[in-house]
This record gives C-alpha cells, sequence and structure tokens, in this order.
C-alpha cells in the first residue's frame, strides 16, 4: 500500500503542476486523472466512469481571479482509488468527492495566503538586488509548496483511508449521504448546462438535436454518434473549404484587387 500511495501521490503533484510549471497540457482536469489512476491500479473501466462523472460536476465550477473553488481534481483522485481499492460503488465514491474537494478548496486558500507572503519576499529581494533568492522564491518554494499540498494528502487518505473511508462513509447518515448525491447530480447538470450555453447557437443547435435524435430513437450509442460525427465533419469541412472555395475567394479578391480610376466616371460627364 505504501508503494500505491507514493505513487497516486506523485501524480497529484504532476497534475497540480501542469498549470503551473509544464504549461497547460490538461493533465489537472478529473478526466484524465482519474484515468491514470486507474490505469496504475489496474481497473481503467472504473478510472474512466468516475472521471467522467466528476469531470461533469466540475464543469460547473469557474476559478475567478484569485479564487479558490472547490478542488475537484484533488478528489477526483482520492474518489477513484477508493472505488478502486475498496471495490466501492461509484456512487458511493461520488458521494465523498464534494467534501474531498471542499477540505482541498481550504487547502487552496491557506497555499494562496502563503504564496502571497512570499511574493513580497521576492519583492523585497529584487529590490535588494537578490535576484537568486527571489527566482528560488518562485521557482523552488512555490513549487514545493504546492506539491506537498497535493501529496500529504492523497499520501494519507491512501495509506491510511481505505478503511478510514469506509467506516467514515458507513457513520455518514442517509439523509447526508443522499443529499450529497443529489447536490452532485446538481452540479452535473449545471456543468452541462453551462458547456451547452458557450457552445449552442443558431447555426449548431440543429447539430445537438441531430445527435439527441440518434441517440432517443435509433438507439445508437455514444460512441457510434461520436464516429458519424466525426465523418460528418469531415464532409462539411470539404464542402466549405475544398478545391472549389480557395478559387472562388481568389476569384473574388482579384476583381477586388483589380486596377480601378474612380476619376473614369468624370470624364464620362
Amino acid at each position: 500500500m505504501f508503494v500505491t500511495a507514493l505513487l497516486l501521490g506523485l501524480v497529484g503533484v504532476f497534475c497540480i503542476l501542469d498549470s503551473r510549471i509544464l504549461g497547460r497540457m490538461n493533465f489537472e482536469r478529473p478526466l484524465i486523472t482519474c484515468t491514470i489512476v486507474g490505469a496504475l491500479l489496474g481497473d481503467l473501466q472504473t478510472g474512466l466512469t468516475l472521471g467522467a462523472s466528476i469531470e461533469l460536476m466540475s464543469l460547473g465550477i469557474v476559478n475567478i481571479g484569485a479564487a479558490a473553488p472547490p478542488d475537484m481534481n484533488m478528489a477526483a483522485i482520492i474518489c477513484a482509488a477508493f472505488a478502486i481499492l475498496t471495490d466501492a460503488s461509484a456512487e458511493t465514491a461520488l458521494a465523498l468527492a464534494i467534501p474531498i474537494a471542499v477540505l482541498g478548496q481550504m487547502l487552496g486558500v491557506l497555499m494562496r495566503t502563503i504564496l502571497s507572503n512570499l511574493t513580497h519576499v521576492a519583492d523585497h529581494a529584487i529590490a535588494e538586488g537578490k535576484f537568486r533568492k527571489a527566482w528560488s522564491m518562485h521557482i523552488v518554494w512555490g513549487t514545493l509548496l504546492y506539491s506537498l499540498m497535493y501529496f500529504i494528502p492523497i499520501f494519507l487518505s491512501v495509506y491510511f483511508g481505505t478503511d478510514l473511508v469506509q467506516k467514515i462513509v458507513a457513520f455518514i447518515p442517509a439523509w447526508l449521504t443522499d443529499g450529497l448525491n443529489l447536490g452532485s447530480k446538481f452540479l452535473t447538470a449545471y456543468g452541462i448546462a453551462l458547456l451547452l450555453s458557450t457552445m449552442l447557437n443558431r447555426d449548431l443547435t440543429v447539430y445537438f438535436l441531430l445527435g439527441f435524435f440518434f441517440v432517443g430513437y435509433l438507439g445508437l450509442d455514444v460512441t457510434a454518434v461520436a464516429i458519424f460525427a466525426a465523418i460528418l465533419a469531415v464532409i462539411l469541412t470539404g464542402l466549405k473549404y475544398g478545391k472549389g472555395a480557395p478559387a472562388a475567394a481568389a476569384a473574388g479578391a482579384a476583381v477586388a484587387n483589380a486596377d480601378y480610376d474612380p476619376l473614369e466616371d468624370d470624364d464620362d460627364l
């Protein structure tokens, strides 16, 4: 269990550093983190299932400015590990997602408070010409603190928490568990609605309805609809940007750029 906890803690460190020193490769997303956890623990299907569910829940969470939203990424790693290591149902694991995410939110607030003080230390170091010290405040200590913020909770939860989490779940009253499940469904619905509000417009709504028709009335699964959508996208792209489109655009540009003397009309007068 020590090795498993260590590996999952390092996965958390890698994911939290994705948007900080590694660029933005989208490893800091519940779908990706749960998939990695499932692959490491030998249950990719459970990892994908939980990742998709928590990803939909996190779509309704917006990080504005320096605000620390509920940490769904930390919740995704711990919930996926709990579900796979204890053979718990997806519903039981998802019931823990919100409390763990809120815990991660509190840790995020604490970490931002500490890092803001390190920023002031770096400012003073720059004013004194100690650029190496300022560099270490951001690159070394900032990275180390963010890594520990993820590594410690994940490591402790996996190493000590399988039996403990089961006891906590058994101790939680049914009305609270039902409430958390209901809340997760609301977050999922809100996340889908938020996503659709940015994607749908007058031109794209017909494709959304077409996909809904295929699933609801033809009995196709999501994979089949996705393949059909990809083929349809290639066909429509070819029709819009095929060989005829550049030629027509070039002809139009040639006409627009043709030499034209506005004084010719005056000469005719």
